[in-house]
C-alpha cells in the first residue's frame, strides 16, 4: 500500500460540490452525511458514478455512496479503500468503505435497508469485520447469502479519473469485483447454516427511502 495519504488535487479541494467533503473531518460525519443523501433507484437506467457525478445528481447507491466516502476520507488525510462483500448468485454484492482507528477497522456504508449498515472501529481484522455482516445478509426465505469479502481495494492504484469524471466507473467496478477475495464459509458451514427467523426476515425489509 502507498504510504502517501495526503489528498492531491487542487482542483478537487476547490470545486463547490466536492469542497463540503473535507469539512466531514471523522468517519462518523462521513457517515452522516451518506445517510443524508436520498437512495437512487437508478430509475433511468444503471449508473455507476463518480464522486461528482454522485453528488450532482443528488442521489447514490452503495458503490457510490462508497467512493464519496473514499473521497471524504482521503480529503482528511486517510487512505480511500473499499472492501467489497461477495454473495451467492441470487444475491446482490455490497461495497463498503474501511478506515481505521488505531489497530482497528470499521466500515461506512451506503444502503436502503435497516441492515448492511456503519460499523464502528472495533474489529481487529477484516475478517471479523466482514463477519459481522454475516447474519444481516439473507434473503426473503430466510437463507443467508454472504460467502466471501475481499482484500481492502486502495483507489489511489486505480489509474482511471474515479473523482469527477462524468462517464460511467464500469471498469472500476469490474476491478473491485474480480480483486482477491477470500472465503468467509466453507462447505460444512453453509450445509449447516439455519434459515433467518421470521422476524429477522421482516426487519431486513425495513427500509429508509421509498421508491
Amino acid at each position: 500500500m502507498p504510504n502517501r495519504t495526503r489528498f492531491p488535487g487542487r482542483d478537487v479541494t476547490s470545486h463547490p460540490r466536492l469542497r463540503q467533503l473535507a469539512k466531514l473531518k471523522t468517519p462518523q460525519k462521513v457517515q452522516d452525511f451518506l445517510d443524508s443523501l436520498p437512495i437512487n433507484f437508478e430509475k433511468r437506467g444503471e449508473t455507476c458514478s463518480s464522486p461528482l457525478a454522485s453528488l450532482e445528481r443528488g442521489t447514490v447507491h452503495c458503490l457510490e455512496g462508497a467512493l464519496v466516502a473514499c473521497l471524504a476520507l482521503w480529503m482528511n488525510g486517510q487512505p480511500p479503500l473499499v472492501m467489497d462483500l461477495k454473495t451467492t448468485d441470487d444475491d446482490v454484492d455490497h461495497v463498503v468503505t474501511l478506515f481505521k482507528f488505531r489497530r482497528h477497522w470499521g466500515a461506512l456504508s451506503k444502503t436502503n435497508h435497516g441492515v448492511l449498515r456503519f460499523r464502528e472501529p472495533i474489529f481487529r481484522d477484516l475478517r471479523e469485520l466482514a463477519a459481522s455482516y454475516f447474519h444481516e445478509y439473507s434473503l426473503p426465505d430466510g437463507r443467508k447469502t454472504l460467502r466471501a469479502y475481499s482484500a481492502p481495494f486502495d483507489l489511489r492504484r486505480y489509474h482511471g479519473d474515479w473523482i469527477m469524471t462524468p462517464e460511467p466507473l464500469w471498469i472500476l467496478e469490474r476491478e473491485i469485483d474480480q480483486s482477491r477475495h477470500f472465503k468467509l464459509v466453507n462447505r460444512s458451514h453453509i450445509a449447516r447454516l439455519r434459515r433467518a427467523s421470521k422476524i429477522e426476515v421482516r426487519a431486513g425489509k425495513l427500509v429508509e427511502w421509498r421508491g
